[in-house]
């Protein structure tokens, strides 16, 4: 075996030991598999700041669905902002939930969209519920926030992001500016 594969599989070893997991619980994160909704979801989640952006794929013990996308925010404001974040940009794609759960108390709202449900908790009740643990015979992808940047597709278009690095670049001439003239 190769010094760079052992090293990757020990990486993973490592990293599920962490997790508390066995190893082959931990999938790469290969966010190109995973149909667009489901990178919409996930972008939206981020967007919002949530934290531990998880997907588990259930495609292989359950028949009510196949993805459970999961996201935890610091509260309730917050785990509402998520909700309504990921209902928003799906429904701006053409795609509707089915149903949303939970909204009110906002502990954990569930949106269902079919074939993947998107869970959105408080940090407490994500700890008490532990649906990573309760399906642990998932394949389990851990997106973190730096992953989702680099390879969701990002709804802006590029003219826009070329004009708001105008307006930073404008901002941070204004800003040395100012330092001159002190």
């Amino acid at each position: 075996m190769s010094q760079k594969l052992q090293e990757k599989n020990l990486s993973s070893e490592a990293r599920a030991a962490s997790l508390g997991m066995r190893a082959d619980a931990v999938a790469a994160a290969d966010l190109a598999e995973f149909d667009e909704r489901i990178r919409r979801a996930l972008n939206a989640a981020a967007e919002k700041k949530a934290l531990d952006l998880t997907i588990l794929d259930l495609r292989s013990i359950a028949s009510f669905t196949d993805f459970f996308v999961i996201a935890t925010g610091t509260n309730r404001r917050q785990v509402q902002a998520i909700s309504d974040g990921v209902v928003e940009q799906l429904k701006r794609a053409g795609n509707r939930a089915a149903r949303v759960e939970g909204y009110q108390t906002a502990e954990w709202i569930l949106i269902d969209y079919g074939d993947f449900i998107v869970h959105v908790f408080d940090e407490k009740a994500r700890r008490f519920y532990d649906l990573e643990r309760l399906w642990r015979e998932a394949k389990r992808v851990d997106v973190s926030a730096q992953l989702l940047g680099s390879e969701i597709s990002n709804p802006k278009s590029e003219s826009s992001d070329l004009h708001e690095s105008s307006n930073l670049r404008s901002e941070i001439s204004n800003v040395k500016s100012e330092i001159s003239d002190l």
